[in-house]
């Protein structure tokens, strides 16, 4: 089976890499390895077995050979930012912290204000039952004393009716103004454990807006580091190209002077076979040249 297939050795200098690591800027190198890798091999034979496994080896070496310099590039990038991401975190972690401090009087002294009122606000509901408990109980006694003077009349039958209607009356009053407390109270408890989750929703809110902003400011960071990679790459590319023009120059440059001097010669030297001196011939050379003749030209 012939070789003619084989890779190429890929060897990518470092200051290749910014004209290569960009968008589609591997393709050649992938459509050589597509090439060279195009073959079916007879699978009936050894040979042609032992073909199918080199040419799968050639394609990982060839990866390998594109996909590590490529890997160092990119880990020199991340390097090269990495002292800003880390400046930034700590302004970031320095000044959530001064805020913090700055802030704890005054969140100190919100809680203990809140506290306060909690306690005052049961404080109050405790002497408000307390009372209602004794007016009901008052209006019990002054209740009692009409139904005696009233009852006193009657008979001992009718005496216990009374009283055991009136004690029926008097608790119903106590239980109606311990449970018109108690409702109350659960009503203040409720709306301060309301109040608590509005506040732990709100703080809940803050952290998710302070994360988004966060996540922005990332995104903005690396849109910036991308901006700057790709510029970067234009103009590295642009220098590159710049130096090969100059070479290119260079190059037509110098064989335009070698093609002059071996028209030259090659003049020369038939002027002395035409039997004008070498002197002579070379200062005809000269003068043609420098265009000091007005109908004689050199063709080059």
């Amino acid at each position: 089976m012939s070789d003619k297939n084989e890779l190429v050795v890929i060897d990518i200098k470092p200051e290749q890499a910014p004209t290569l690591y960009v968008e589609n800027g591997l393709d050649k190198f992938l459509n050589k390895i597509r090439e060279s890798a195009n073959e079916v091999p007879d699978l009936t034979t050894k040979k042609g077995r032992d073909r199918i496994a080199s040419l799968a080896a050639q394609v990982s070496r060839s990866k390998t050979a594109i996909e590590k310099p490529g890997r160092e590039y990119l880990k020199r990038l991340k390097n090269a930012v990495k002292p800003a991401e880390q400046e930034i975190k700590r302004f970031v972690d320095a000044c959530n912290e001064l805020r913090d401090e700055v802030r704890k009087p005054l969140t100190d002294w919100e809680a203990e204000q809140e506290r306060i009122v909690r306690e005052e606000k049961a404080r109050i509901a405790a002497q408000e039952l307390a009372k209602q408990i004794e007016t009901d109980h008052e209006i019990a006694l002054l209740m009692n004393e009409k139904f005696d003077r009233d009852l006193a009349e009657k008979k001992a039958a009718e005496e216990r009716l009374r009283i055991a209607r009136e004690e029926e009356i008097k608790q119903q009053a106590a239980e109606k103004a311990r449970l018109d407390a108690e409702q109350k109270a659960r009503s203040e408890i409720e709306a301060a454990s309301r109040r608590e989750e509005e506040a732990k929703a709100a703080t809940a809110r803050a952290e998710r807006e302070k994360l988004e902003a966060l996540e922005h400011a990332e995104r903005e960071k690396q849109a910036a580091i991308e901006a700057e990679r790709r510029k970067a790459a234009a103009a590295e590319q642009a220098r590159l190209a710049k130096i090969q023009r100059q070479k290119d120059e260079e190059m037509r440059r110098r064989a335009d002077i070698d093609h002059r001097k071996r028209i030259n010669n090659e003049s020369l030297q038939e002027l002395i076979k035409a039997g004008i001196t070498k002197e002579c011939a070379m200062n005809c050379i000269k003068a043609i040249a420098a265009g000091k003749t007005s109908h004689l030209k050199i063709i080059y």
